[in-house]
């Protein structure tokens, strides 16, 4: 059995998600796992955080798995996927609608695409995940976000200032280089936006 069909069958059949499977040259095996996304009628969800407990569940699991098929490696590392948390599926983008995320295009956003209003070399945006429609009704994603500067901590901002209108991406997942969640560090959770929105050019 191959390597990914292991740790993947392992790592379901605990309970979890793999979010990702990484082998190094230097012989170090990283898997990421995950609670899965178990939403309620209404919709709501139960943030679950992994755990040391969860990472050494798997951990000794995964080294019965792997020494009885052979796998050859000089490390396991078994860990959460952390608060840039990678969005690879299309059940994670489902999970995370409304949150803030990184996306990196394969190829930049062009002339047209940018309207005049974006950079056309540009390829990296963060914006707030939302869920919108293509062509036919098919489901599709976009980010929104605004370029507004952002303010230093404890600098205050006149209401004054012109609002900077928001600007939306659509974009499908064969078109991301990379996606993940936008490493904001809130001790009330993910679920509470702040104040300011940030963009990467």
């Amino acid at each position: 059995m191959a390597l990914k069909e292991i740790v993947e069958q392992t790592v379901a059949g605990l309970g979890y998600d793999l979010v990702e499977s990484e082998r190094s040259a230097a012989g170090l095996l990283r898997i990421t796992i995950d609670h899965p996304w178990l939403p309620n009628a209404d919709g709501s969800v139960v943030e679950q955080f992994v755990t040391v407990e969860d990472c050494e569940k798997v951990t000794r699991q995964l080294l019965f798995a792997l020494e009885v098929d052979g796998i050859d490696y000089k490390r396991l590392e078994v860990s959460s996927p952390g608060i840039d948390r990678p969005l690879r599926h299309e059940k994670d983008f489902e999970r995370f609608v409304g949150q803030e995320i990184d996306v990196t295009l394969k190829a930049p956003i062009g002339v047209a695409a940018a309207a005049g209003q974006v950079n056309a070399t540009r390829k990296k945006f963060r914006g707030t995940l939302e869920r919108t429609q293509v062509e036919g009704g098919a489901p599709g994603w976009q980010i929104v976000w605004s370029d507004l500067p952002v303010g230093k901590p404890g600098q205050k901002i006149s209401k004054k200032r012109l609002q900077v209108p928001l600007q939306a991406l659509g974009f499908t997942l064969d078109e991301l280089k990379e996606a993940r969640l936008a490493p904001i560090v809130s001790f009330k959770g993910r679920g509470v936006k702040g104040d300011s929105e940030t963009n990467l050019d």
